[in-house]
């Protein structure tokens, strides 16, 4: 019994890292795709279905959105596990269930990015409804209006948890630190830092025009991750700020990928 239970815990670390590195080479494809279009060397503002759709037509494509689709389910997987067995210690007031909520929502989503690269391989996959269109679709049932501020008001909070996050450097409870050297945790912590920024503003945009679209009961006001970062690229010193964030969305994956190598992943 005790093997079967080391062998089960094994599993689900080894399913929390795989799923953290399928995360992070997303996130370094956004971020990728942003830093070429801001410095005009082609590249597009891509949300995270767009940014796999490029992995798709590389050399061994069909290889790397098999392992990523593999990865996405294992953090699917995970998030699911963090949320039933209270691994953070959220525990069981408001916050804490709102929190644990906060990661099966986080896991459906990468379940449905994980199904797009399944569907990439058997040539299934569409584009999509837009940004705008679920936004309409949600509008047009009762109440959702409010729902859509309210989606909205999650995003801003979400996007301020992020920055709060880097401020306060509560992600290095979650770290081994023990096997970091002080040389790996001032690089590790420098990405760490600018990608929850980097992602906490981007998130902040999504949230802003989710409400703005709710209060002017106007779709196309809403925007996706693609349309926070054309947003970014129309401002004064666009392509500045639009570089910079891409940047930290890029180092928001090598922050995945720490969180595979030292994050505690025990159930």
């Amino acid at each position: 019994m005790k093997h079967a239970t080391s062998t089960l815990r094994q599993g689900i670390a080894a399913a929390a890292r795989w799923g953290y590195l399928a995360k992070g080479v997303v996130y370094v494809l956004i971020g990728g795709l942003a830093l070429m279009a801001a410095a005009g060397l082609g590249g597009q503002h891509a949300g995270s279905k767009e940014a796999i759709t490029q992995l798709a037509s590389q050399p061994f494509g069909s290889i790397m959105l098999g392992l990523l689709g593999i990865g996405l389910f294992a953090y699917t997987l995970w998030r699911l596990i963090q949320a039933w067995f209270d691994t953070e210690d959220a525990g069981s007031s408001i916050k804490g269930i709102a929190t644990r909520l906060a990661f099966v929502i986080s896991g459906i989503i990468y379940a449905g990015l994980g199904v797009y690269c399944f569907d990439l391989l058997r040539h299934a996959a569409s584009s999509g409804s837009s940004t705008q269109s679920r936004t309409a679709e949600l509008m047009s049932q009762p109440g959702g209006i409010y729902l859509v501020f309210a989606v909205g008001v999650v995003f801003l909070g979400v996007g301020v948890r992020q920055i709060m996050r880097a401020v306060k450097r509560s992600y290095l409870k979650n770290w081994h630190m023990r096997e970091l050297n002080a040389s790996q945790r001032k690089l590790a912590e420098g990405a760490t830092r600018m990608g929850l920024t980097a992602r906490g503003v981007v998130f902040l945009i999504i949230g802003l025009f989710l409400c703005i679209a709710a209060w002017q009961s106007d779709p196309s006001e809403a925007q996706g991750l693609g349309g926070a970062l054309t947003t970014l690229a129309r401002q004064p010193f666009g392509p500045w700020l639009l570089g910079i964030v891409a940047l930290g969305l890029m180092a928001y994956g090598i922050y995945c990928f720490i969180n595979a190598r030292y994050r505690d992943v025990s159930a």
